[in-house]
């Protein structure tokens, strides 16, 4: 039998992670708690002075140094305008990015909080606040290394790569890809239509995941995904159920968030494609890493007939839904 061959998070143990922790003038004790990531490492870490710290290892060859240091840069200047982005800390040589043991990593403070809810108008209108406030900070200036979002990187290549790496079972390649085929023209008519929307710096993969609610309010957290894109990326994973139920969540979070950044209603006609492209994009992502053995342990559904069938389902449902008109909003 032939053994696996290693991969690069094998070689991070709780010695490299300790170590790397107290390169930043702290010392450990040695509790250590893995947290929910999967595309990188993260873990608190805690500490002799009772301070617990998060510790975040970049996945290798994934990013280019300028553009993990153009993340760290957004959140810093967020936090500096008093947005609450958990911002990482700068190290005594001043960079917010240490290597060690073979890896990138970045230490930021332990943020406590809870998941959110959005159950109440005043809850979604305080986070519309803040992301309007993000927003037009992020109108400010232009990202020059992070991703932009498009049809090509999110859409077609992952289709792509999932054809040519034969993912998708054989008894259904055919549905598979021929319903991703009648997704497109749709999403690229759709983007065309909104080609007035100004593409800013996000937060890129704001779910509700990556918020954590305190008795202040949220706290933006993980931005490893920030991007450029339309202000509604932003908004639409806040969204949930029918589109009755819906229409009344976005007017609470655009009544806030149009206290601090216009708004463009052209732009909600790019809620189910970007819809689509997610969905899409989850799936390569998926493919992609599964040579990372936390992959299988952790998406063992992935790889079996069941989830594919359930994909093409929700690929049909989707293709309904881009011909549907999109949700409205009266400014």
């Amino acid at each position: 039998m032939t053994a696996e061959a290693p991969h690069p998070y094998d070689s991070l143990t709780p010695e490299i992670i300790l170590e790397a922790v107290e390169m930043y003038g702290t010392r450990c004790t040695g509790g250590l708690l893995a947290l929910n990531s999967y595309e990188n490492r993260v873990y608190r870490v805690d500490t002799e002075d009772g301070q617990p710290y998060v510790a975040k290892f970049y996945r290798p060859a994934r990013w280019e140094e300028a553009a993990i240091l153009e993340e760290h840069a957004f959140a810093q200047q967020l936090a500096e305008h008093e947005i609450p982005a958990v911002a990482p800390l700068a190290h005594q040589n001043g960079s917010t990015l240490s290597h060690h043991g073979g890896f990138r990593f970045a230490v930021f403070p332990w943020q406590p909080g809870r998941a959110p809810e959005l159950n109440s108008r005043e809850d979604r209108a305080l986070l519309g606040r803040y992301l309007g406030r993000l927003h037009r900070l992020g109108a400010a200036e232009p990202f020059r290394h992070r991703a932009r979002l498009g049809i090509e990187e999110f859409g077609h290549r992952s289709v792509r790569y999932l054809k040519e790496h034969d993912i998708v079972p054989e008894e259904l390649r055919a549905s598979f890809f021929t319903i991703t085929e009648y997704l497109f023209p749709p999403i690229e008519a759709a983007f065309r239509a909104a080609d007035d929307a100004a593409w800013i710096r996000l937060h890129g993969d704001c779910h509700l995941g990556n918020i954590l609610w305190t008795g202040t309010g949220p706290h933006l957290v993980d931005f490893d995904d920030c991007l450029t894109g339309p202000a509604v990326q932003d908004l639409w994973m806040l969204l949930s159920g029918s589109r009755e139920e819906m229409e009344p969540q976005l007017a609470d979070v655009l009544s806030g968030y149009t206290e601090f950044m216009e708004f463009n209603s052209a732009e909600l006609r790019l809620i189910e494609p970007l819809r689509t492209l997610r969905m899409l994009r989850y799936m390569a992502w998926l493919a992609e890493r599964w040579d990372d053995p936390a992959f299988p342990r952790n998406f063992p559904w992935f790889n079996t007939q069941r989830y594919w069938e359930e994909q093409v389902l929700a690929l049909k449902q989707q293709a309904a839904a881009l011909d549907e008109p999109p949700l409205s909003w009266m400014a």
